[in-house]
């Protein structure tokens, strides 16, 4: 279709014009008709025009005819005919300047100005331009030399169409020096071509930020600002209301994606996060429903206006409005777009209003606020009026482009200005405008240099382009309020100056925050607990000072001796401290500040777990003696050996060295300090825009639990072998240790409170009232019930039997010590005892002796009889033997008993001590009854 409207010129346009747009497009060959065609350079000539009759491709029989333009003189035949050899009968003709020319020299812009379709900008933009045109053309001291002419056409805001216009302008004479195109769908496709041509491209109606890309487009210009013009004046905003957290919903487009892209960078340069991006294609019910769920409180809104009236009717729904909420939208909306009946939405126009009221919207100024004359001598007021009498008096909101036509204007203007700042550059280096060709990059590179430095007060505000070769523009700021969109400042982005007219209005007290205020509160331990169970303690430290000193001023008297008393000393002590540790536990950030809390924690361990090894180790100490005393089976020599008390403080000190070892290698490695734990978030009565953060301040360190597994397992480990050695001594009776039972009570009762206390407390850490009434009031009834059962007894016994007395009366009597006197006793037992068992053992000696006197005596008897009977067969016949009365073989009167056989020998002795009866029954008369009793004991 393009190559029978357009012939083989057309296809020579578009090839370079798609391997531009597609380089990865590979185009092999063109096939052209039969018919030979004359070379198509003869159709166009540089400074010249060249018109063709009949129209169509060069064949046989075309004719072309050549002329100048203004200050150019024809050198050569004025026409030249094609013939059936597809050549041209006379040579191409040239134009050369004309030195004696006084006029005024063309310079011609090819624009692209849409008439009709989805944006017909160009009902009032070329109007303004053909103003700025002639305006242009008059100055003086503007390109004096010269005469911008445009040559424009309808591009129907279509890129194909624009393919075509685009063709014409570059393939038919004269020679433009600038195109200028409207929509942003043609300018890419304008802007993207033109560099292949070396030209520069300055658009009037396009705001797309893809446009915004020098990579892509190097030539390209426009005066119309990038939507992305919005974003600086809303991070003004946020950052004027002191917002830090905002959210987003788009509608699914290019252009409000690449505005949300470019936001997000500018918002994170300024330290502004957002939290919620949303988006969607056609309803936007799950993005809203999405916002209020993550608490969006400041909303950026990007969509067309057919698809605001469905977000807010949602908003609507949702009750994401009020004075919680900010929305910013796009300013370009008709001023009664929430009120315009839609079928597509459920909602009422007094809903919406409700749903929108408050919003705030930014919008590009394209016509200058201030009254000022700028580089065409008009104020943006006059220029208005101009426009309006070129229009022949037509209804601007009627008329496409209007909004736009300012833009345009500056177009011109800032085209000629660059065009007028070239002339001496080029003059140095020996070109002038009039030189340029599609081929000349130098002229180009001085175009947009000057484009690149432009900078002057139009009458669309101040006229200045970034480094992506966009406009720099003012930008509008409005509130709606009361149902109508009140001005409340203006946005210089050129200058970073925020002009602020403080008439902004807010549904609550001022601007709402950007997120729910949390607010941080530390939780405390209930002082009325603290301080209750603080005087049982304090009670308890001083029951612990009565029996310690009960237990030290009654050390002498014998009862107590028996008891032990350092090791109940120890006890006492320990009580003390495991109570002390009860204040600690309670002080928290209430009381100290939060540098010190460590040293609490510090304390708080140490007073514990030293407390628990001197009462309890003293306890688990005595018990375990009698344990192994009396319920091992050894020999009774074993038993009865005597008590070594320093036995029994080594083995407390034992215990309590590993456990300040312990203590001191966990401080050491893994130092307590304080941590934060924090809780679901509460909302108080009444301010429903407020969040509570409950804090609460615990001792930790890095490996707490493993830490708390080793001292918890040890600890175990001696509370149940103390129950075990308890309930196995339950019964033995000792006078060494005469209150183990007490003890052994006070372990279970001990273990018992540890043990269900330890895992309740861990399991209690988050909630400070219960844990700490449980871990101290554990440690209170712990220590009450071991002072009561070890002291009370002592103390009533004392009191109603007056021991005391007597053993003090007896040790003033008798100069020394109760003491004293049981260790000369108990040494002088050991001697008669040692004196005794010697005389055992020489007695064993003797009896063992004569064992074997009568052995060899029997044995001597029966080699003898059985001599004499073996002597008596040899000799005589036998006899007859008969038993005689063993009184026959008795000794006469007056003689001595035989001793080599008085009686029958016995076959054994049963018992040795029938050898020595009367002995021992000597023995036994000198020795006292009661000492016999220690041989055994």
């Amino acid at each position: 279709m393009i190559q029978r409207s357009s012939g083989r010129g057309m296809a020579l346009f578009i090839l370079p014009l798609f391997s531009a747009m597609f380089p990865s497009l590979s185009v092999s060959a063109y096939n052209t008709s039969a018919v030979l065609l004359c070379p198509r350079m003869w159709t166009s000539l540089e400074n010249g025009l060249v018109s063709s009759w009949p129209l169509g491709p060069p064949v046989e029989g075309t004719v072309l005819h050549y002329s100048c333009l203004p200050g150019f003189i024809l050198m050569g035949w004025n026409s030249s005919q094609c013939n059936k050899m597809g050549k041209w009968d006379m040579p191409k003709p040239v134009c050369h300047y004309d030195r004696h020319y006084k006029g005024k020299k063309k310079l011609y812009i090819g624009a692209l100005f849409p008439m009709s379709g989805g944006w017909p900008g160009g009902q009032a933009c070329l109007p303004a331009a053909q103003m700025a045109l002639n305006l242009v053309n008059k100055r003086s001291d503007i390109l004096p030399d010269y005469e911008l002419e445009l040559i424009h056409y309808d591009s129907m805001c279509d890129p194909g169409e624009a393919t075509k216009l685009l063709y014409d302008l570059l393939y038919t004479e004269p020679i433009k020096i600038v195109l200028m195109p409207g929509c942003s769908s043609v300018s890419t496709l304008v802007a993207e071509a033109a560099r292949m041509w070396n030209l520069i491209v300055l658009s009037y109606g396009s705001s797309s930020p893809a446009l915004s890309n020098r990579q892509r487009f190097p030539t390209f210009f426009r005066t119309h600002p990038s939507a992305t013009l919005h974003n600086p004046t809303r991070v003004q905003l946020f950052q004027k209301w002191k917002w830090t957290k905002i959210a987003t919903i788009q509608q699914t487009t290019e252009v409000f994606t690449s505005t949300l892209d470019d936001l997000e960078e500018r918002v994170k340069e300024a330290g502004i996060e957002i939290s919620v991006r949303q988006s969607f294609l056609t309803d936007p019910a799950v993005a809203v429903k999405n916002l209020k769920r993550q608490d969006a409180r400041i909303i950026v809104g990007l969509f067309y206006e057919t698809e605001a009236r469905k977000v807010f009717c949602e908003v609507y729904k949702e009750k994401l409005y009020g004075k919680k909420y900010v929305w910013f939208l796009i300013g370009w909306y008709a001023d009664n777009w929430f009120k315009i009946k839609d079928p597509s939405i459920n909602c009422t126009v007094e809903q919406m209003t409700e749903a929108v009221e408050g919003h705030v919207t930014t919008e590009i100024v394209m016509l200058n606020p201030e009254t000022v004359r700028g580089a065409s001598n008009l104020t943006s007021q006059e220029f208005l009026a101009q426009l309006m009498s070129k229009l022949g008096g037509k209804n601007p909101e009627e008329t496409g482009g209007f909004q736009e036509a300012p833009l345009a204007y500056d177009a011109v203007w800032a085209l000629a200005l660059a065009l007028n700042k070239t002339v001496g550059p080029l003059k140095t280096k020996g070109h002038r405008l009039e030189d340029f060709n599609y081929n000349n990059r130098d002229i180009t590179s001085e175009i947009y240099r000057a484009m690149n430095t432009s900078s002057f007060e139009g009458v669309s505000g101040h006229v200045v382009f970034d480094a992506q070769g966009s406009r720099m523009a003012w930008t509008l700021i409005e509130q709606l309020q009361g149902g109508s969109y009140k001005k409340i400042g203006y946005y210089d982005s050129t200058k970073g100056n925020l002009s602020w007219y403080g008439n902004d209005k807010w549904i609550g007290p001022g601007p709402p925050a950007d997120q729910t205020v949390v607010i941080e509160e530390f939780r405390y331990l209930s002082q009325k607990l603290f301080v209750s169970v603080s005087v049982f303690a304090g009670l308890g430290v001083l029951l612990g000072i009565v029996c310690l000193t009960f237990n030290i001023y009654n050390s002498n008297v014998r009862y107590i001796q028996n008891s032990q008393p350092y090791l109940n000393n120890m006890t006492a002590v320990g009580c003390m401290m495991a109570l002390a540790a009860v204040f600690p536990l309670g002080i928290d950030g209430l009381h100290v500040h939060r540098r010190q809390f460590p040293v609490i924690c510090q304390f708080r361990l140490w007073l514990l777990g030293l407390g628990f090894s001197l009462a309890y180790g003293s306890m688990f100490t005595k018990i375990w003696w009698v344990h192994t005393v009396f319920t091992k089976k050894d020999e009774k020599k074993d038993k009865r050996k005597h008590l070594e008390p320093w036995k029994l403080y080594a083995t407390v000190g034992v215990l309590l060295s590993i456990d300040i070892l312990s203590l001191m290698i966990w401080q050491i490695v893994d130092p307590l300090h304080i941590t934060v734990e924090k809780f679901t978030r509460e909302a108080p009565k009444g301010d429903l825009d407020v969040l509570i953060q409950p804090l609460l301040e615990h001792c930790s360190s890095e490996k707490m639990n493993t830490w708390l597994g080793v001292v918890y397992g040890y600890k175990g480990l001696l509370l149940l072998l103390g129950i075990f050695l308890a309930y196995e001594t339950k019964s033995i009776s000792t006078e060494k240790i005469n209150d183990h039972r007490a003890v052994g009570m006070a372990i279970y009762n001990v273990a018992v409170l540890c043990m269900i206390t330890a895992p309740v407390t861990m399991i209690l850490s988050s909630q400070q009232d219960a844990s700490f009434a449980f871990a101290s009031l554990a440690i209170v009834f712990s220590v009450y019930i071991t002072l009561v059962v070890l002291f009370v007894p002592k103390m009533r016994r004392l009191i109603t039997r007056g021991e005391w007395q007597s053993d003090a009366q007896e040790t003033m009597k008798t100069g020394s010590s109760t003491n004293n006197n049981d260790e000369e006793k108990s040494r002088q037992l050991e001697r008669e005892n040692k004196e005794l068992q010697k005389i055992i053992q020489e007695k064993e000696e003797r009896v063992s002796e004569l064992r074997n006197q009568l052995s060899e005596r029997q044995a001597l008897r029966s080699r003898r009889r059985a001599s004499t009977i073996t002597n008596q067969n040899h000799s005589s016949p036998p006899l007859a033997i008969f038993q005689s009365d063993p009184r026959s073989l008795a000794p006469p009167p007056g003689y001595p008993a035989p001793t080599s056989d008085p009686h029958p020998i016995a076959q054994s002795f049963p018992n040795s001590s029938s050898l020595y009866q009367p002995d021992s029954k000597i023995s036994r008369n000198n020795c006292h009854t009661s000492r016999l009793q220690l041989l055994y004991k």
